[in-house]
């Protein structure tokens, strides 16, 4: 199958789903709490979405869906919540959540192959599984990803369905982090791409941005989610303890499962990279340490 019609296939899945998400937002019984009727509608769509990668036995079709919810769903908690619509914090949330969102969703399908191509994750996680393993793809591999995006956006909904505080130091702090967390993620993955066309084998990348850090995409991915964190702070600070929990899920998800799997890929591929461990940060850049002389 060629990429133009992988990705078209990809498209029209992600359109019936939220074409079941809005169904259910529009016509589906009130839940009367706003969030809850986003979680529901969000399970739907991804369910949705679980079939058609089962149909297509690639899981991949799930990659894109974290970067495409969040405008969705922080667009309908705006408009569907009794609140003014000019609250300028509600405005730089939505600006740093649809800036996020476009990156990230152009950066895969910039990079997206076709389905011919399935993340290498998937399937370990399913052969592991055994024969449990549909019970792997569907929880594992989709809802909890789902989960943890929700969670990671109730900050947003105490910004945008919820009257709070006047702007503030924090807000500032909070637009800082979550455009340098997009920028320094848009950087990352172009240096990434540019060592990827002319690398030869074995070699690994230690340039640039990942000079300093082993992992300065991830590191972005996680600043944007503890941006959304201090919107919500900001707006009502009483509530920083429930406010933070999907920033802490973040970090708990890309330090306990994504970096030590990638990272265990990259030293069974590339002996080499140990050298790059042993001097580079795994995530907070500082000056590479100089290896010494043996």
């Amino acid at each position: 199958m060629s990429r133009t019609a992988s990705l078209t296939r990809v498209a029209l899945a992600y359109v019936v789903a939220f074409g079941v998400a809005t169904a259910w937002l529009l016509w589906g019984p009130d839940t009367r709490w706003l969030w809850l009727d986003g979680l529901i509608a969000d399970v739907l769509a991804t369910l949705v979405v679980f079939a058609a990668s089962r149909l297509h036995r690639n899981s991949s079709f799930y990659d894109a869906y974290w970067s495409v919810l969040p405008p969705y769903l922080a667009g309908y908690w705006w408009w569907a919540a009794d609140v003014t619509r000019d609250d300028p914090r509600a405005w730089l949330v939505l600006g740093v959540i649809v800036v996020w969102a476009v990156r990230l969703t152009a950066n895969w399908v910039r990079s997206f192959p076709g389905l011919h191509h399935e993340d290498w994750r998937y399937p370990l996680v399913r052969e592991r599984a055994g024969r449990f393993e549909l019970l792997a793809d569907l929880v594992g591999i989709h809802l909890v990803p789902t989960i943890q995006v929700f969670l990671g956006l109730v900050p947003a909904y105490a910004v945008l369905a919820r009257p709070g505080r006047d702007l503030g130091w924090l807000d500032g702090v909070a637009l800082a982090v979550g455009l340098g967390a997009v920028v320094l993620a848009l950087v990352a993955d172009a240096q990434m791409r540019g060592f990827l066309e002319d690398r030869i084998p074995g070699q690994v990348m230690d340039r640039g941005l990942w000079a300093w850090s082993r992992h300065p995409n991830y590191l972005g991915e996680i600043g944007f989610w503890w941006s959304l964190a201090l919107f919500g702070i900001a707006a009502a600070p009483g509530d920083w303890w429930w406010l933070c929990v999907g920033g802490v899920g973040m970090v708990a998800m890309f330090l306990g499962a994504s970096i030590p799997m990638m990272e265990r890929r990259s030293l069974e591929r590339r002996p080499a990279y140990q050298e790059v461990v042993e001097r580079v940060p795994m995530l907070v850049p500082r000056p590479p340490r100089r290896v010494r002389a043996t």
